[in-house]
């Protein structure tokens, strides 16, 4: 496919190129990406792109369905297994989507939602103002406790006994802690509310038994399908029985026409990959590397939110550093090191420069790395917080990133090719 992209377009060809190398010679720790498989990268890129196909399984409004039919009713099949739910909706075209699909699916316009906050570690979808979520829904937020950084789910609750909401998000982007699902479902029963979790971050770590799942305490659970899970960009939802009809309307006609089909493809690809002793091993892994490089960073005397972590993310307080997260984040670019500035909870500064920097482990794990390199960048970091302003030993930095990098190449295939 790429020969026919470079004979075609070569300057897009040629792009494409640069972006493989660039990927390849980087140390990426934005807890967002991964590297898929090439099983998955195929199934993306299959002939599965040229198929329209929309309404479900069985019921679609164009013809020619006799083999999509099948691969989602297959994606469908596998993603209730791993996850261990009645019923999964796998056309939602990103999380976002899925996350809008599931508060329609319960609730109407103006009804009140409580999320976690975005300063605090939620994602626009969890009732944002500039989201839409937080326009079209009455939106209030909590947050996490200004001395533990943790979550108090006492505050938790007795903010919803006062507001009574009908929708209780759980989930976060920038939370670096295990999360009490069963909580959030008692909170959300005791005040007459859904609950809705998104574990989009975390859900390859849910689905090795690394996280506890929500799924036996939530309404609807809704995911992206990349991330920890390591597949395709794209989104996911998971409910109780009683709720699927409702779910299904809201993504389709709700929200959504046609389904990406090549998408749902290499998601069927990349849950079959889930659901391996290997994916199994990665996700642990996962875990023992975040671990290290927090607690390499503390010994280098970063400050990071609640103190250490528990998943895959760190969120580091660049305040006792005096250096703004932007700065850093640009710094370790040239470093060949890509992380992403974020903001922290009760975060003075504004949130295009803010005082935080996130980071995550999946990327790195996918290449075999381990605890002994997951510390060595966090000495990388800490050499380039050091120095900050000094390009020469950027450079060097750089340089050796790339040795590193060298030693640990992107794998094409994540389990056994002949995997029966």
């Amino acid at each position: 496919m790429l020969t026919a992209l470079e004979q075609y377009d070569p300057q897009i060809y040629e792009l494409v190129r640069q972006e493989g190398a660039r990927q390849s010679a980087c140390v990426r720790l934005i807890p967002s990406e991964n590297y898929v498989s090439r099983a998955v990268m195929l199934a993306s890129g299959s002939c599965l792109t040229n198929k329209y196909a929309e309404g479900y399984p069985g019921k679609r409004y164009y013809e020619g369905q006799q083999i999509t039919d099948l691969i989602e009713t297959v994606a469908r099949q596998r993603a209730k297994k791993i996850f261990k739910a009645d019923h999964a909706n796998v056309q939602p075209y990103s999380g976002s989507v899925a996350n809008l699909a599931a508060y329609l699916a319960l609730i109407k316009p103006g009804d009140t939602i409580m999320g976690l906050a975005l300063p605090h570690g939620g994602h626009l979808t969890h009732g944002w103002k500039v989201s839409l979520t937080g326009k079209i829904f009455n939106s209030m937020q909590y947050g996490v406790s200004a001395e533990t950084g943790r979550f108090d789910y006492d505050q938790i609750r007795d903010l919803a006994k006062k507001n009574k909401p009908k929708i209780i998000i759980s989930g976060c982007t920038a939370y670096p802690r295990e999360i009490n699902f069963e909580i959030f479902g008692d909170i959300a029963k005791e005040v007459g509310a859904y609950h809705v979790s998104d574990i989009a971050h975390i859900s390859g770590l849910v689905v090795a038994g690394i996280h506890k799942s929500p799924v036996p305490y939530a309404d609807i659970v809704s995911t992206t399908t990349h991330k920890t899970l390591r597949g395709p960009r794209g989104g996911m939802l998971l409910c109780k029985a009683e709720h699927a009809d409702k779910v299904d309307k809201a993504v389709f006609p709700g929200i959504q026409g046609g389904p990406h089909m090549h998408t749902i493809t290499a998601i069927a690809v990349a849950l079959a990959e889930a659901d391996t002793p290997e994916f199994v091993a990665y996700a642990k892994q996962i875990v023992k590397n975040a671990k290290a490089m927090a607690e390499k960073l503390l010994e280098c005397g970063f400050n990071l939110a609640s103190g250490g972590t528990d998943n895959h993310l760190i969120l580091i307080d660049l305040r006792n550093k005096n250096i703004p997260g932007k700065k850093l984040a640009k710094a370790l670019d040239r470093a060949r090191i890509e992380t992403n500035y974020n903001t922290i909870p009760n975060d003075p500064a504004p949130p295009a420069n803010p005082s935080g920097l996130r980071l995550g482990t999946p990327a790195i794990t996918t290449r075999g790395m381990k605890e002994e390199q997951a510390r060595q960048i966090a000495e990388f970091i800490n050499k380039v917080a050091e120095n900050v302003d000094n390009e020469s030993v950027i450079e060097q930095v750089a340089k050796d990133v790339l040795l590193m990098c060298s030693q640990f190449p992107v794998p094409e295939h994540f389990i056994i090719p002949n995997k029966k």
